[in-house]
């Protein structure tokens, strides 16, 4: 099982994209998404997740308050809206799938995850 993911591109500081996951291969209701994120030099880092059952939703801290979660499950589609992006979010961004019928309390750890996206690249330049 392949998850599309999609929306990257070069951006100023400031500005928005929204990066969407696509897996219409999945019962798309019973899977908590989550996005990740790997910098060069860096490693991989949670960015945020959202539940299947109560739709909740998780984000790191770097990302709180400028970033959004949201799904779509008649589309099979997750996406992540990120405005007031800055150079720090420059990275390859992934989307991650795990069966979770129901509710998360916390971020989800990667290896947890079932099915994973290709990468899309996030560029925030000026």
């Amino acid at each position: 099982v392949q998850l599309q993911a999609s929306g990257g591109g070069l951006v100023q500081p400031g500005g928005s994209l929204r990066l969407s996951c696509a897996a219409p291969e999945l019962t798309f209701e019973d899977y908590a998404i989550g996005w990740f994120r790997q910098a060069p030099g860096k490693e991989r880092e949670g960015v945020s997740c959202i539940a299947s059952g109560d739709r909740s939703t998780h984000y790191a801290d770097s990302v709180k308050g400028r970033f959004t979660i949201s799904r779509d499950d008649a589309k099979k589609t997750a996406y992540l809206q990120m405005n007031s992006l800055k150079p720090e979010d420059t990275a390859v961004y992934y989307c991650a799938a795990v069966w979770i019928p129901g509710n998360i309390k916390t971020m989800v750890k990667p290896n947890e995850y079932d099915y994973w996206g290709q990468e899309t690249q996030v560029t925030v330049s000026s």
